[in-house]
């Protein structure tokens, strides 16, 4: 049974999500606070599995109580924030001081109730995160490289697909900044609200030489360009002539996700084929295995995160449970190997190259 406590200065909230919480088989909330005074006396004293956190509350914020909490006693926490530009970037530093989840909050008080299920799934992936003190330094803005109008033409028929969900904003900032500025044409897909997925990329773009923008649909796929899943839309990669781009789809949700990252490795196995390098990274479920194994049967080389370096470890685990794997490689590791796999790639084609 996991155990929440649950944040909030509204009392018709703590209400509506502790009746909602349990009413589910896994799931039993055995406090509430209005404000992280009483939060801080109440985790001391029942020492929960998990803490749901709001944002904006009385005497002091969510975020500076995370900060605080994280430093002294870090904890599984999902942080509920407002859709709104501010809430992205609360959002944004949320993640970065070690959050497990971060949902949008709804409209109303009275809407709790419709995101209760979502807010059930964010539980369970915090309490399997193994949760660790925020770092004391975040990684340097990097300087970009202009974009050279014939950017690397022999890489341009390649494409590198991410995908992660639990603990994937900070993998996914560390991956790219070890990448260099001319890597071939990316896809990131980060389970993440609407919204939220704007200021996330414009995150991954300052600290990496990748050119990072959140996608609108019909950009090409080139050396130095990575685009981020919007929030609310699958992603996915097509062929159009000699080029690969990017296409945005409506649909239902995968794996109770949109953006899903089995959508964008099931389309990149189709329009890329052995050009393409797919990662599976840290999060919650299966989401991603069969779009990754579908890479490897078409010649892609594909990569799972290992257990160690993984913050949740279920989507790497379905994936190399299901043979879609070439190899495992711990986080830190991870750009030297899809280096090489590019540059395996690259010879290869010069080596079966008409002279």
């Amino acid at each position: 049974m996991i155990t929440v406590l649950v944040v909030d200065d509204s009392a018709t909230v703590r209400r509506v999500i502790t009746e909602g919480l349990n009413r589910t088989k896994d799931i039993r909330v055995v406090g509430a606070a209005p404000d992280p005074y009483v939060a801080r006396e109440s985790i001391m004293a029942l020492a929960p599995d998990v803490i749901t956190l709001d944002v904006e509350m009385p005497r002091m914020d969510g975020i500076s109580f995370l900060a605080k909490l994280m430093q002294y006693r870090p904890q599984a926490v999902v942080v509920i924030s407002s859709l709104t530009p501010a809430g992205s970037q609360e959002a944004m530093r949320a993640y970065r001081l070690g959050a497990a989840e971060v949902l949008c909050k709804p409209g109303s008080a009275y809407d709790v109730a419709d995101a209760v299920p979502r807010l059930a799934r964010a539980i369970r992936a915090a309490a399997a995160a193994r949760i660790r003190a925020p770092r004391s330094s975040s990684l340097p803005e990097i300087a970009k490289t202009p974009l050279r109008t014939q950017a690397l033409s022999r890489t341009s028929d390649q494409v590198l697909a991410l995908g992660a969900s639990t603990g994937g904003t900070e993998a996914l900032r560390e991956l790219l900044a070890g990448l260099p500025g001319d890597s071939p044409g990316t896809i990131i897909v980060q389970h993440m609200p609407p919204l939220f997925t704007a200021s996330f990329a414009q995150s991954l773009d300052r600290t990496s030489r990748l050119h990072v923008s959140e996608a609108h649909g019909g950009e090409p796929l080139l050396p130095g360009l990575a685009y981020v899943a919007p929030g609310g839309h699958h992603l996915a990669v097509v062929r159009t002539g000699a080029h690969y781009q990017v296409e945005l789809r409506d649909g239902p949700e995968i794996h109770f996700q949109r953006p899903a990252v089995d959508i964008a490795f099931l389309s990149a196995a189709k329009a890329a084929g052995a050009n393409a390098v797919g990662v599976l990274l840290t999060g919650m479920g299966q989401d991603g295995a069969a779009g990754l194994k579908a890479m490897r049967d078409a010649g892609a080389h594909t990569i799972a995160q290992d257990e160690a370096s993984c913050v949740v470890f279920g989507m790497p685990k379905a994936a190399i449970d299901c043979g879609a794997a070439c190899e495992v490689a711990g986080l830190a590791a991870m750009p030297e190997r899809i280096a090489a796999a590019f540059r395996r790639r690259l010879t290869h084609h010069l080596a079966t190259e008409p002279s």
